[in-house]
C-alpha cells in the first residue's frame, strides 16, 4: 500500500534541510516524507530512519534503495533514539521528524487488529518481539477499574463507565477475541454516530499495548538533547494526548529553543480531499538554539 506523507510540503519548508545535512526520520514508517528529505539533503546527507514495524521496514527498504548508503533503517523503538542515532554515527542531526501514532499501511494490514473495519484477531501490537501485551489481553483480563481509567484517559471517552459494564459482563459470557466483537460491544454501548464509537475505543488500547505516549515523551527528550544547535525538530500529532505532551515539552524548552509554531499548521483544504487522514494532523516545531 502507498504511503502518503502528511503535511509533506510544510514539513520541507519547517525543516528546511540543506544539502549534505544529516537527517533522522523518527517514524520513518512508509519512507514518503524520508524520500523527500533524502532528495534535499543530496548529494552527501545521510538520513537514519527509525521504525518499530519489520514490516513496514521491509518495504520502505525497497522504496527507498536507490539512494543506496545515504539512507540507514533501523528496527527500533523511537524512545531510544539517542541511542540509535549513537550506534549509526548520526550524532547531532540537523533536521528531526516525528510522524507520531499508526499509519494507513497498519489499517491495511491483515491480522494485525488496528481496524475493526474487518475481522482480525485483537493484537494491536506494532511489534511483537517489544511486548506480550495485547489488546485481547487486556479486554479480557483488566479489572473494570482499570479498564475505565484506559477507555476514559487515553480513548477520551464520555460515558466509558456504560461501556466498561458491558464488556465485563459479555466476556463473563465469552472471551472477546476480535476486532469486530469489540467494534459491536462500542456501537451497542454509544450508538452509531459521525465518527464510528469503536474509533475512540481502539485508540485508547493501541495506545496502552504500545505505551505510545510515554515513549514520545521520551523520545522527543532524547531527540532535542543530540540535536545539532540551529537544527530543527518537527513532530506531527494526531490527537490531543500527543499534541498535548509535544506542547508541554517545547514549553519546557523555551530556554533553549525557539518555538517556531506559536499555532500548530494543520492540513490545506485540498490536502484534507486527497488525503482524509491528514485532517486531524497538527505539525508543531522547535529549533534548538545556538
Amino acid at each position: 500500500m502507498e504511503h502518503i506523507p502528511v503535511l509533506l510540503n510544510e514539513i520541507l519548508a519547517s525543516l528546511n534541510p540543506q544539502p549534505n545535512e544529516d537527517v533522522i526520520d523518527a517514524t520513518v514508517n512508509g519512507g514518503g516524507h524520508a524520500e523527500a528529505l533524502l532528495s534535499k539533503i543530496a548529494p552527501n546527507g545521510k538520513l537514519l530512519g527509525i521504525d518499530r514495524d519489520p514490516a513496514i521496514l521491509a518495504e520502505t527498504r525497497l522504496r527507498l534503495a536507490r539512494f543506496g548508503g545515504r539512507v540507514m533503517l533501523a528496527e527500533a523503538n523511537f524512545a531510544n533514539i539517542s541511542l540509535i542515532a549513537g550506534e549509526y554515527g548520526v550524532l547531532h542531526p540537523h533536521c528531526i521528524l516525528f510522524d507520531l501514532g499508526f499509519s494507513s499501511y497498519h489499517l491495511a494490514s491483515a491480522n494485525r487488529g488496528f481496524s475493526f473495519q474487518k475481522d482480525e484477531p485483537l493484537d494491536m501490537r506494532y511489534n511483537p518481539k517489544d511486548t506480550d501485551c495485547t489488546a485481547e489481553a487486556i479486554v479480557n483480563h483488566c479489572s473494570p477499574e482499570e479498564l475505565l481509567r484506559i477507555f476514559e484517559e487515553y480513548g477520551e471517552i464520555r460515558r466509558a463507565k456504560k461501556f466498561v459494564e458491558l464488556l465485563v459482563g459479555e466476556r463473563q459470557k465469552r472471551r472477546i477475541q476480535t476486532t469486530k466483537e469489540l467494534a459491536a460491544l462500542a456501537e451497542k454501548s454509544f450508538g452509531r454516530g459521525k465518527i464510528h464509537p469503536a474509533t475512540k475505543v481502539f485508540q485508547a488500547l493501541r495506545i496502552v499495548v504500545n505505551r505510545e505516549l510515554e515513549h514520545v515523551t521520551t523520545g522527543l527528550a532524547g531527540a532535542f538533547e543530540i540535536l545539532e544547535p540551529g537544527g530543527r525538530l518537527a513532530v506531527i500529532s494526531f490527537h490531543s494526548l500527543e499534541d498535548r505532551i509535544v506542547k508541554n515539552l517545547f514549553k519546557e524548552w523555551k530556554d533553549a529553543g525557539t518555538i517556531l509554531t506559536k499555532k500548530p499548521i494543520t492540513a490545506s483544504h485540498n490536502e484534507i480531499r486527497q488525503n482524509p487522514r491528514s485532517r486531524s494532523a497538527k505539525l508543531r516545531i522547535i529549533t534548538k538554539n545556538s
